[in-house]
């Protein structure tokens, strides 16, 4: 059983690369543009591409060019990036748009050093724009790599302990001939052939050389570490009318969860909820609405108590003030679109 080669796969990708609104294709002249590979790779991170599709199109639209983006309000991009979660990469990306019009003159760097010098620009991000956007020989390993590279070689080291070690094998792949192209065409191998259930091991050009394929283990691989439980944390929401019907909302502060987007005002989210109103945003008097919401975030699990009050048109509270049929101007995160609707069903 050889080593797998770079030319074989590439053979395979020209004839069965994914068509996608920011690649371009196998053999084409127009060169990648390094803007929609960033802009594409940044969105593409814990999501699909179905979903990304079209908030890519919808972010080309109004700003077809890094200059146009930076030059956007991050609350507008925030708007536009709802419904993609993990706001965080919004944050960063704005920044990075600033930095890369600002400091670059539009150009994005084209080495992995000068690109992990950006905001918001990770070792992973680094790789694919230096390999996809400037066909440097840069290794490029997300989960569909770590999958196909586990099972090439059959390691039976559970993530996410694995990833150096499945990390330096993809290394020893990556030719120094269209590394932009076998990035891709791995990344595509591992989403459209060698598929975390049921891999379609007969469609596979490395078949020949597949290790756990031979042992007949493929599905099993790659093997996962049992994940922990994720805590539960409590908390207690504010839902603040005024007599001319706004709504009190507030900005979350820039670090951290949910950094810079707009919320319902809460109390800390701790291990039970707190019993009194030291909390609260206005002294009022508060009950409770049916129910509870509950959000999940990737470390936690979250249980809201919803409190509502009624106060005068005068009342002074720290926040902004919105009417409930313009809430959807605003780029609410998840948690607080189920916040409102659970709000507007019960008051």
């Amino acid at each position: 059983m050889g080593k797998p080669s770079a030319t074989v796969l590439l053979d395979w990708y020209d004839r069965h690369a994914r068509r996608l609104p920011w690649r371009v294709p196998p053999g084409h002249r127009r060169k990648p543009d390094p803007y929609r590979i960033w802009l594409s790779e940044v969105m593409l991170q814990q999501t699909t591409v179905v979903t990304v599709g079209p908030y890519f199109k919808s972010f080309l639209d109004r700003w077809p060019t890094v200059a146009d983006l930076a030059a956007a309000d991050l609350d507008a991009v925030l708007h536009a990036w709802a419904g993609l979660g993990y706001y965080a990469r919004a944050r960063n990306l704005h920044k990075c748009a600033i930095a890369v019009a600002g400091a670059h003159g539009g150009i994005f760097p084209d080495t992995e050093d000068g690109l992990r010098a950006l905001p918001g620009i990770g070792p992973y991000t680094a790789a694919a724009i230096a390999a996809i956007a400037f066909d440097r020989p840069a290794t490029v390993v997300d989960g569909n790599v770590e999958r196909v590279m586990a099972r090439l070689f059959a390691v039976e080291e559970s993530l996410p302990s694995a990833k150096p070690n499945l990390h330096q094998l993809a290394a020893g792949l990556t030719p120094q001939s269209r590394p932009g192209d076998y990035a891709q065409a791995v990344m595509d191998l591992g989403a459209i052939v060698c598929t975390p259930r049921a891999p379609k091991c007969l469609m596979c050009p490395w078949q020949g050389d597949c290790r756990a394929q031979s042992l007949d283990i493929a599905e099993s691989l790659p093997r996962r570490a049992p994940k922990a439980e994720r805590p539960l944390r409590q908390g207690v929401v504010f839902w603040t009318v005024r007599s001319d019907g706004a709504v009190l909302l507030r900005r979350r502060p820039e670090r951290g969860l949910l950094g810079g987007m707009i919320e319902v005002p809460s109390s800390d989210w701790g291990a039970r909820a707190p019993a009194d109103m030291a909390q609260a945003p206005v002294t009022a008097q508060w009950r409770e609405l049916p129910g509870q919401v509950s959000h999940g975030f990737t470390h936690f699990q979250l249980e809201l108590k919803v409190l509502a009050a009624r106060v005068r048109k005068n009342a002074k509270a720290e926040g902004i003030w919105i009417m409930p049929d313009a809430l959807g101007d605003h780029a609410l995160p998840t948690l607080t679109k189920k916040i409102v609707r659970h709000a507007l069903a019960h008051v």
